[in-house]
């Protein structure tokens, strides 16, 4: 059926100025777009067209793509994803932060699914009987209910399910026999139709990596055309040290380089996003984008601010550690002394460590508390608390860690190599609002009230920019030809609705979602249309004696 959308204000994803026009959607594609003043018939006009929807004073954008998601059980498990759908998003890219749930065997499996419990939750009733990147991606298309996804999704291979499936969570080098089945795996992985690598390097297993390491994977995402995406060792006191390795890392390998949630927070770094601009700009041989939340705290479990060493093993291990006198003092001198690993260098503060979610229900009112404040309650020090908090809820607490800067966060935004991705955990009673927000809240906050940003130009940084780094030919513009993954939103209404208080609020001013040309969002509502399917890499590969590229052109 063909889908007429009248007069609408067409912000095409170029970053040129808009224009009014009527788009044709036939077959999931765009095949016409009828500018105003055009001669003919505008389209519609005539009895072909099955529908029309009058988009008077509405802007029509490519669909959002969510450069940075944890949606990966989330998808197979609920099928309206609202959270996303209603922002906008028509592609998330999953697997991220170096641990996701393919490729695995039966025991790495079991590890991932403790230990990334308080990110994704654990789905009652869900198929777990994927083992590959090629199975989980056909899980994907599957669906929760056998008829495909709410929105589309990418994945990347994470290294540390790489490391967990060939080292375990040993904390040291990997041997030449074991690196070699990792570049192997991953090369599966992306055969298969991965887009890159992941890298969680303040997370056990992956932060046992060494630079070498990385360096030598990257190559093999490098002969896919691919790109790596690290979570950083340090966004804190050794922040610009940890961007400068993965820089390294990318001019090493010929890799394409995607930062991860690019910020510069704790107090050691107020105001000096421009010391991270700096080198990034400085890094013109490399290939690089970044990505970033439109919100000062970050989120995470409770159990990622323990350091490296005490995580080793993997959370048996570390329950048993937290038992243990010796090991829990010297777990407190890293934390409160010198600044652990985990908590990126910086003496830990828990005034800023405030509780989002837990596993378990009988510690429900510790939601909303920082550690501080949960700490006064019980009447214990705050790395009492802290300690006493992972060992009940079996380190399934997830948090809100307040940490970032204003300054640093409207400086990010405004780079070239900027792209949008939400970071955003679904599960736990008060996630960050990020998470249903992220997209309405740069077009809203930023764009309209603020003017960090231009309204063309956010768009290309929420949708022509990140098709760019996924190479995806023909998404991420509004140009006929291109896949009708498309969004309709008031440019002066447009708002997050999601709130600290009230996280799970969707948005407003955002009335009509299409993810390959089929409404999911229908005036302000959830369609049954489950039409997203899992998108991947298409480029051919492996091609090792594939030169490096460089920064990817601006649209034509």
């Amino acid at each position: 059926m063909e889908l007429v959308l009248r007069g609408a204000l067409v912000v095409d994803g170029t970053g040129g100025e808009p224009y009014r026009a009527d788009a044709v959607v036939r077959d999931g594609r765009i095949t016409a777009l009828h500018r105003e003043g055009d001669p003919g018939p505008r389209p519609g006009a005539v009895p072909a067209a099955g529908r029309v929807v009058d988009a008077d004073g509405l802007a029509l954008a490519p669909g959002f793509i969510d450069m940075h998601a944890h949606s990966d059980l989330a998808l197979l498990t609920d099928p309206g994803h609202q959270a996303k759908a209603a922002q906008g998003v028509t592609l998330e890219v999953l697997g991220q932060d170096g641990l996701s749930y393919a490729p695995v065997d039966d025991r790495t499996l079991a590890g991932l699914r403790d230990q990334l419990a308080g990110w994704n939750g654990e789905p009652e009733g869900l198929d777990w009987s994927w083992r590959s990147v090629g199975e989980y991606l056909d899980r994907l298309d599957a669906g929760p209910g056998g008829q495909g996804l709410a929105v589309n999704a990418a994945y990347l291979v994470p290294h540390g399910t790489l490391r967990a499936l060939v080292l375990g969570w040993e904390d040291r080098p990997a041997t030449a026999a074991e690196l070699l089945r990792m570049r192997e795996l991953l090369a599966q992985g992306l055969a298969e139709g991965a887009v890159g690598l992941s890298a969680g390097l303040t997370y056990s297993p992956g932060m046992y990596a060494g630079t070498d390491e990385l360096v030598e994977l990257c190559r093999t995402v490098a002969a896919f055309d691919g790109y790596f995406c690290p979570h950083h060792r340090s966004y804190g006191a050794g922040a610009l040290a940890a961007y400068a390795e993965t820089i390294d890392i990318a001019r090493r390998s010929g890799c394409a380089l995607h930062l991860a949630h690019a910020t510069m927070n704790f107090e050691v770094n107020r105001g000096r996003a421009g010391e991270l601009l700096a080198l990034l700009d400085a890094a013109a041989d490399v290939d690089l984008t970044l990505d970033s939340y439109p919100y000062l705290p970050g989120s995470t479990t409770l159990a990622a601010l323990l350091p490296g060493w005490a995580t080793a093993g993997g959370p048996e291990q570390t329950l048993r550690r937290l038992a243990d006198p010796a090991a829990r003092a010297a777990i407190q001198d890293a934390m409160e002394v010198h600044g652990s690993d985990g908590c990126h260098g910086v003496v830990a503060d828990w005034t800023t460590v405030q509780v989002s979610g837990v596993r378990s229900a009988e510690l429900r009112s510790a939601v909303g508390l920082t550690v501080a404040q949960l700490a006064e309650r019980e009447r214990e020090s705050g790395f009492d608390a802290f300690v006493g908090l992972l060992r009940r809820d079996a380190l399934g607490t997830t948090i809100l860690q307040h940490v970032g800067h204003e300054e640093n966060v409207r400086a990010i935004m405004r780079h070239r190599a900027h792209t949008g991705g939400s970071d955003g955990l679904l599960t736990g009673d008060r996630p960050h609002p990020r998470a249903y927000g992220t997209f309405p809240r740069y077009l809203g906050h930023y764009v309209r009230e603020q003017g960090v940003l231009g309204l063309a130009e956010c768009v290309e940084h929420l949708s022509a920019r990140p098709a760019r780094r996924l190479r995806l030919a023909d998404r991420g513009l509004v140009r006929t030809g291109y896949r009708a993954d498309l969004v309709l939103f008031d440019p002066g209404a447009v708002a997050a609705g999601s709130s600290y208080e009230r996280p799970r609020s969707t948005p407003s001013g955002i009335p009509y979602v299409l993810v390959d040309g089929v409404p999911v969002i229908d005036d302000h509502r959830r369609t049954e249309a489950t039409p997203g399917r899992a998108v991947r890499r298409t480029t051919p590969g492996p091609r090792p004696d594939r030169a490096p590229r460089r920064r990817a052109a601006a649209p034509p």
